[in-house]
C-alpha cells in the first residue's frame, strides 16, 4: 500500500509535530530518522499500512547545499514508496533553510509553483499580508528574534522567503483566503513560476486553504493546514499502534529537557513545583568530558529510579545560563551550535544509559535538538506516531528500530 502522503521534516520534532496531527484523525505515521535507510526503509513501508511516511532530515542547521541535497534524496526516497502527494515541512516561524528546501522539492517533483502557509493557528502564529505574528506579537520581538542559529528579524515571510530562493515570491493575501473557495482556486491557478505564500489568522482561514489547495500535489509549510485536510480527503481506517504493546516497567519515565525555549522553562518549573525529582548536567564537564559528564547523571538517574517513577535530565536554560554555557564553550573553541550539540548529545547519552541499566522503556524528550540526539543515542531508525496530546504536543510515540 503506498503511502498517500511523503513528508520530509528539517528536525524531528517539527516530524512529530506533524505526524501528530495526522494520526490524531486515524492516519497510519511513521517517521523515518536522520541518518537511517531512507530508500530501503521507504520500500519497506509499502508492505506495511503506512497513510503518512514522514522522514527527518535533521537539515535545519547545514548550511543551505547541504540541506537541499539532504531534501533531494528525501523526496527521491518517498517518490520511489509512490506517495501521492508531498509535503516540505518547515518550523513555524520559518527557521531554517527554507527556501533551499523548498526549491529542492519541486525541483525533484518536477513543479513550478507551491503555496506555502507558515500560520498555525492553535500554536499562535498567524499571517497577515505577509508579515508573521506569533501569539500577537511581530516576529522579531519574540524569542525567535534571538534564536542562536537562525534569529528572525524581519517580520515580513514573503521578503524573507524571496531572498532564499531564485524563484518568485508573492503573497496570497487575507481578503482572497475570506473570499473562499473559488476565489483562492483562482488565484493559484494564475501563478505559473514560484511561491504564493498563503495569509491565515483563524482556524477557519486554514479550513478554507483545505479546501481550496486539497487536491495539490505538494504542500508546504508548518503543521497547521495537515489539521484541515484529513477531513477533505478520503476517510480512513482508524490505526491502533500500541495495539498488543507490552511495558517491563509501566511507571518508569526518563525526562530529558534540552531546550532553552521559555515553554520549556515553564514546564520544568511546573514539574519541580510538584515534587519532580530533577538533576542537572553539569555543562562545564559536559563541555570539556562529555562522557563523564553523562555517567555522573546516569548514576544519579538510576538511584532515583528505584525510589521515584520519574526523573528528569534538564540542562540550565535561563538566558543567563545559555549565555554562559556559550562564553565557556568559546573558551574551548566551540561555536554557539556545537555548544548546543554537546549538551544535547550529553543528555541524550545519560538518558541511553540510564533506561539501558534500569529497563525504562518510557523516555520523554523536550527540545529538537535533544530528541534527535536522544534518536540517534538509541539507534532508532524509524518511529510510530500514537496521537497527539495537546495541541502542538505530539504525543507518546512508539519508537522501533529496524
Amino acid at each position: 500500500m503506498s503511502p498517500r502522503l511523503g513528508i520530509v521534516a528539517d528536525d524531528i520534532t517539527g516530524a512529530g509535530d506533524i505526524g501528530g496531527l495526522l494520526a490524531k484523525h486515524g492516519y497510519a505515521v511513521r517517521i523515518l530518522s536522520e541518518g537511517a535507510d531512507w530508500e530501503a526503509l521507504s520500500v519497506r513501508f509499502t508492505q506495511e499500512r503506512t497513510d503518512a511516511l514522514i522522514i527527518d532530515t535533521d537539515s535545519r542547521f547545514l548550511p543551505p547545499e547541504e540541506a537541499r541535497a539532504r531534501v533531494v534524496r528525501a523526496t527521491r526516497a518517498l517518490q520511489a514508496a509512490g506517495c501521492g502527494a508531498y509535503w516540505k515541512k518547515t518550523c513555524s516561524v520559518f527557521r531554517g533553510n527554507v527556501g533551499a528546501e523548498f526549491d529542492a522539492m519541486l525541483q525533484t517533483l518536477g513543479l513550478e509553483t507551491g503555496v506555502a502557509v507558515a500560520a498555525f493557528p492553535k500554536n499562535g502564529r498567524a499571517t497577515l499580508h505577509g508579515e508573521h505574528f506569533v501569539r500577537g506579537v511581530p516576529l522579531p520581538d519574540t524569542e525567535f528574534g534571538q534564536d542562536p542559529v537562525h534569529p528572525r528579524r524581519d517580520a515580513n515571510l514573503v521578503r524573507d522567503l524571496g531572498r532564499q530562493t531564485p524563484r518568485p515570491v508573492s503573497s496570497l493575501p487575507i481578503e482572497t483566503v475570506r473570499a473562499g473557495v473559488a476565489a483562492l482556486r483562482t488565484a493559484v491557478d494564475g501563478v505559473s513560476a514560484g511561491y504564493l505564500l498563503a495569509d491565515a489568522e483563524t482556524q477557519e482561514d486554514l479550513r478554507v486553504l483545505a479546501q481550496a489547495l486539497a487536491n495539490e500535489r505538494v504542500f508546504l509549510g508548518s503543521s497547521g493546514l495537515a489539521e484541515e485536510l484529513p477531513a477533505v480527503w478520503p476517510a480512513v481506517e482508524a490505526f491502533v499502534p500500541l495495539q498488543g504493546a507490552h511495558w517491563t516497567h509501566p511507571q518508569r519515565v526518563i525526562l530529558i529537557a534540552g531546550s532553552v525555549m521559555p515553554q520549556t522553562r515553564v514546564q520544568v518549573e511546573h514539574y519541580v513545583a510538584t515534587g519532580g525529582t530533577v538533576y542537572e548536567l553539569d555543562i562545564p564537564l559536559a563541555l570539556s568530558d562529555p562522557e563523564r559528564a553523562a555517567e555522573l547523571l546516569a548514576r544519579l538517574a538510576g538511584g532515583a529510579l528505584d525510589a521515584h517513577s520519574t526523573v528528569l535530565l534538564r540542562s540550565p536554560n535561563t538566558p543567563e545560563q545559555v549565555a554562559q554555557a556559550r562564553a565557556l564553550g568559546a573558551v574551548s573553541g566551540l561555536t554557539d551550535l556545537q555548544v548546543s550539540q554537546r549538551i544535547s548529545g550529553t543528555l541524550a547519552s545519560a538518558a541511553q544509559l540510564t533506561a539501558g541499566r534500569t529497563g525504562t522503556q518510557k523516555l520523554v524528550a523536550l527540545g529538537g535538538d535533544t530528541s534527535a540526539a536522544l534518536t540517534r543515542a538509541l539507534g532508532i531508525t524509524h518511529t510510530v506516531v500514537v496521537e497527539e496530546l495537546a495541541p502542538v504536543c505530539p504525543a507518546p510515540t512508539r519508537r522501533t528500530s529496524a
